[in-house]
């Protein structure tokens, strides 16, 4: 590390950026565009490897360069990765606010450039800025972000540099701030060291919370039915298999129920495709707010779903059949009627097919007595 002058530092911290910009700019063009704030991640360590440049050529170009914008390109960089963090999480972008910060900041560099040169006003205002963004983004991500690793593992790299700005700020007011970016001192090494590790792992961050949700929406995609956003077929079948294992363990089984929405042909004949997957998508929300926390509903095939009640006996799915029934006659245009074949497990020796065919026996005399019931078989 002693053998690491500043400036091999900060050419260290452009590569990384440099590396980091074209995976992030690959991602940006090849990712989903439904996967918000990528774009502004890619351009975030574009700001910062432009920032290191000049930086780097600090005593070789004027001080704009090298000094006030150097340094605002590296506060801008943090704050566009700050903003792809809020549109990628599906949050506003106070933009407004953060131009006026950005106006406010460049006069201050400026003042203390120019008018009032003074390398620890201007090293400790920059880490005051930079605390800043870093605090708002952790509240942010506290607030919104949820408990994956890669949210984790950003807010973890953005708290340890929260702490070093903050013994670099100790330091300053202690008398320590050393007389320029270059000098080759301890206390320069550890802090663009820092700052080099700070941009390698907020970027891989980035690309880790892009990924990971592109994993997760490919999972619901591949289990979910696209229309009614209920599970699909396979899903569910995997599920009822899962929880009649877990019965036979435990000698508590489930209900299913088949349910059919009625005179469907009829809904499409006279409204038309689109009408009818109006219809399928409205049943379907009614339907899920009318089951219990732990039920699985799901897209059987056409306008046949099949519902999965954990713990329920006949009588409790029956409460629940009830409100089914209920949910879809409370008048919405799009409101249909549906027949309900139900079934319970009967022991250890039950199996899947046994209890779909039983539901799809009782399903069928539902139809035949009248429709817009529930038969038990």
């Amino acid at each position: 590390m002693t053998n690491l002058d500043p400036r091999s530092l900060i050419a260290m911290a452009g590569f990384m950026s440099a590396v980091m910009a074209v995976v992030l700019l690959f991602m940006r063009r090849h990712y989903p565009p439904w996967i918000h704030g990528v774009g502004a991640w890619a351009a975030a360590p574009v700001l910062w490897l432009v920032s290191t440049v000049l930086f780097g050529t600090r005593g070789f170009v004027p001080d704009w360069l090298s000094l006030i914008l150097a340094n605002q390109l590296l506060v801008l960089g943090t704050v566009v990765y700050y903003m792809g963090t809020r549109r990628f999480m599906g949050q506003a972008t106070p933009w407004r606010l953060w131009n006026a910060v950005m106006v406010a900041t460049t006069v201050v560099f400026t003042l203390l450039t120019y008018w009032l040169p003074h390398y620890a006003l201007r090293v400790g205002f920059f880490t005051l800025v930079m605390g800043a963004i870093y605090g708002a983004q952790l509240r942010f991500m506290l607030r919104h972000g949820g408990n994956g690793f890669p949210v984790r593992m950003v807010e973890v790299v953005l708290v340890l540099h929260m702490g070093v700005l903050a013994m670099r700020l100790a330091s300053i007011l202690s008398g320590h701030a050393g007389e320029h970016l270059m000098e080759p001192s301890l206390f320069q090494t550890l802090y663009i060291g820092a700052y080099v590790l700070t941009v390698l792992m907020l970027s891989i961050g980035a690309v880790l919370m892009a990924t990971d949700r592109l994993r997760t929406e490919l999972e619901h995609l591949a289990t979910h039915d696209s229309l009614t956003q209920t599970l699909n077929r396979r899903a569910l079948l995997e599920h009822c298999e899962d929880e009649l294992e877990r019965a036979r363990r435990h000698g508590q089984g489930p209900s299913i129920m088949m349910v059919d929405l009625d005179n469907f042909k009829a809904v499409n004949d006279h409204g038309g495709h689109q009408h009818g997957d109006a219809v399928l998508a409205h049943f379907a929300e009614r339907t899920r707010q009318a089951l219990r926390r732990g039920d699985r509903l799901g897209r059987y095939g056409g306008e046949e779903f099949l519902v999965l009640l954990p713990f329920a006996d006949v009588e409790a799915a029956l409460v629940v059949a009830q409100r089914i029934h209920a949910t879809l006659a409370t008048g919405h245009p799009l409101d249909c009627e549906v027949s309900i074949g139900l079934t319970s497990w009967t022991g250890k020796h039950e199996t899947l097919d046994s209890m779909l065919s039983r539901a799809d026996a009782a399903l069928y005399r539902a139809k035949a007595q009248g429709r817009n019931r529930t038969c038990v078989d």
